[in-house]
């Protein structure tokens, strides 16, 4: 089976190709997220793999939470591919793909929400027979000061990993405990295949957990354009 897994839930965009066995052939991260560049490193993946997307056997999606921006860029992509290629594609969380890139028996998941905030997901398990981690409890939006304390609340002797240590002088106390990382595009497909595998290629949609900017300021619509019903 080959995978073609996409993370774009960051400022940095991540895509991979898994193939069989659960093999890797390679990983890129780019820097810059624009969907032109995105297009290009994912041309080259299957170059550099020897396929075309129809000889894929699915497409795997990291659908947030995270960037409104990027998630759109990501999710937009991936359906498109899936869609052309006539493949299934398949949704996973972002902060769970950023978990499994630690094997710590508990680990919590933290990537910078932007307006003084982190999206956080802990999670149990990791070790060599317990690929995927188990979600305790459920992904929230929190302030970086109210991090630490849920996160013990939720597990013993955690480990932070992702992209907000440096963002937030809150979270220096946790420096000795912290992984610095992005979500990795092939723990979105491992993660993919370990999953229900349900296609939502139709109906997929990013998983923001807070509402946009236009939403709080616009609870009734944007002046000017339709009134949500």
């Amino acid at each position: 089976m080959r995978i073609l897994g996409i993370d774009t839930s960051t400022t940095t965009a991540s895509v991979a190709i898994v193939g069989p066995e659960r093999t890797v052939f390679k990983d890129y991260v780019i820097a810059e997220r624009r969907s032109s560049d995105l297009l290009v490193a994912i041309d080259q993946l299957c170059k550099d793999y020897g396929v075309v997307p129809t000889e894929l056997d699915a497409v795997a999606v990291g659908a947030g939470p995270g960037s409104f921006t990027g998630l759109r860029i990501g999710m937009a992509t991936a359906k498109g591919i899936a869609f052309a290629a006539g493949k299934p594609l398949w949704a996973v969380s972002s902060l769970a793909a950023l978990a499994a890139a630690n094997l710590a028996p508990s680990v919590c998941a933290v990537l910078d929400a932007r307006r003084g905030e982190v999206f956080a997901g802990c999670y149990r398990g990791g070790a060599a027979d317990r690929y995927p981690h188990e979600l305790v409890g459920e992904e929230r939006l929190l302030a970086p000061s109210e991090l630490h304390a849920w996160a013990e609340s939720q597990l013993v002797d955690v480990l932070f990993i992702g992209d907000a240590l440096d963002k937030y002088p809150e979270l220096a106390p946790l420096t000795d405990r912290w992984t610095v990382a992005t979500p990795p595009a092939m723990h979105v497909a491992l993660l993919a295949t370990k999953g229900a595998r349900v296609d939502v290629l139709t109906s997929g949609a990013p998983s923001y957990i807070r509402a946009s900017e236009a939403e709080i300021r616009y609870p009734d619509g944007v002046p000017g354009a339709l009134r949500k019903r």
